[in-house]
């Protein structure tokens, strides 16, 4: 026998016999932290995976089709004008404004079209991190002066982020531009407005599905009821269907879907809708999801039989699909496990004490900055959820330096998210982005902390 070969196979199995021997099932904090970990990823499965993922599967697909290559490396590959790359990446992940696992599908559509290193990673980072209601929302619960310093912060970063990768690593985007050079021009399809109505009409589908709810106060009861937030919330999902319903139309007239096809799958949702909202006792958080899902396993049906382009997208979804989801799924169950159900129907409670944490988070420090950005980095933040983990460790005595640093790391980064973009761009290209944006959200918590000392709620 090689030993030589062998012994890495034999280093996990023993690794994971002395991880089950040891296992402290009699302790409370593990069974807690399992528990905790159970709810977390039953929320995320409820909440992300078929209102969030899904659609942004589609996209991604969709990208990978019917956006061509030369069209890609045009405005966001290693020739492209900075200034264009660069604008174009922030702008689109500004629109989209996603957590930081929906984005990764589009993530990684966009990087194997042949995006550079740099305008993709900015486009990774801006999606998650620009959300401009989790701005308005810092500005409003933590104070002004945290919510400037987060939004002027993430745009910055971006920006930064992505020039750094694509310096560090400017002998691979020196090759991409040389394969670049010899690519032909894109050829003649359907004109470009259809094209961006189509994209349009996804996208609007994944945005407004997932807007969130306004503020509440105390009592559980809306702050602002004649607000324009509150007026798209209590509205969504007839924005949402409209948004199905332009869909369905761009499918027959532009991309040769059979407009029976489309009507029979209507029909199917308009009567899961009847059923949904009317007939069945479905919890009313729950409804909207029965005729979602027979609009995508719908759509799934139609354009999986063909053979032409829309076979493609579908193929393509699938595989974003495989690759992505069981890796998201293994990070949550990982990060709930090692920090608790951070939503807020969770205690929080880990197998890493929130004490710990904390104590660690206090004052301005470059060790208070570093702990907070790579705590929120490797923790899993739900869109939005963010604000109030926040406003309780600060009530606890976190200072805003690290507030500031935890705010620009944690809602872009996430265990899941990191293990997703292992698999797309590799490991050294991973621990780059992940070493950048921690070093970043380390020194602008110290600078902003040496600005601003004390908590301002």
């Amino acid at each position: 026998m090689n030993w030589k070969q062998e012994w890495k196979p034999l280093f996990w199995l023993l690794t994971a016999f002395l991880v089950c021997f040891y296992l402290p099932v009699s302790s409370e904090r593990f069974q807690t932290a399992v528990i905790e970990s159970l709810q977390l990823v039953r929320w995320y499965a409820q909440e992300h995976v078929l209102l969030c993922l899904v659609p942004a599967f589609f996209i991604a697909g969709a990208v990978g089709v019917f956006v061509s290559q030369a069209s890609v490396m045009k405005y966001l590959g290693p020739m492209a004008k900075r200034a264009i790359a660069y604008g174009v990446a922030s702008v689109s992940g500004t629109i989209l404004a996603v957590c930081s696992c929906t984005i990764l599908p589009l993530f990684s559509g966009i990087y194997r079209m042949g995006a550079g290193l740099g305008p993709a990673s900015t486009f990774l980072y801006s999606g998650p991190a620009i959300n401009i209601l989790a701005i308005i929302l810092t500005a409003r619960i933590l104070g002004m002066q945290l919510g400037i310093a987060r939004a002027v912060g993430a745009i910055v970063f971006s920006i930064v982020i992505g020039l750094c990768m694509s310096f560090i690593f400017r002998k691979e985007e020196q090759e991409r531009s040389t394969a670049a050079a010899d690519m032909p021009e894109p050829e003649a399809g359907r004109p470009l407005w259809q094209t961006i109505l189509f994209f349009a009409s996804m996208i609007g589908i994944l945005v407004f599905a997932n807007w969130g709810a306004p503020e509440k106060n105390a009592a559980g009861e809306f702050i602002n009821t004649s607000g324009f937030w509150y007026a798209v919330w209590s509205t969504k999902w007839i924005i949402t269907a409209g948004f199905a319903v332009a869909l369905s139309l761009v499918l027959v007239l532009w991309y040769n879907t059979g407009w029976i096809r489309i009507s029979f799958v209507a029909a199917a949702v308009a009567i899961a809708a009847w059923l949904s909202f009317g007939v069945l006792s479905i919890d009313p958080k729950f409804q909207p999801m029965l005729p979602f899902a027979v609009g995508v396993i719908g759509l799934s049906a139609i354009i999986s039989t063909r053979d032409d382009e829309q076979g493609e997208w579908f193929s393509q979804s699938w595989f974003f699909c495989k690759q992505i989801m069981p890796l998201l799924l293994i990070g949550v169950v990982v990060a709930g496990l090692l920090l608790g159900d951070t939503t807020e129907h969770g205690k929080g409670i880990g197998l890493i004490p929130n004490e710990w944490i904390a104590s660690a988070v206090g004052g301005n420090s470059l060790f208070s900055n570093f702990f907070a950005s790579l705590a929120g980095a490797f923790m899993y933040f739900a869109t939005l959820t963010e604000v109030p983990i926040l406003q309780g460790l600060i009530n606890n005595g976190m200072g805003q330096g690290p507030a500031l640093a935890l705010l620009l790391a944690g809602p872009a980064l996430s265990l899941p998210n990191m293990l997703v973009i292992h698999s797309v761009i590799g490991t050294k290209k991973t621990f780059t982005f992940v070493s950048l944006v921690v070093i970043m959200a380390t020194i602008s918590g110290m600078i902003y902390g040496a600005f601003f000392p004390t908590p301002s709620l």
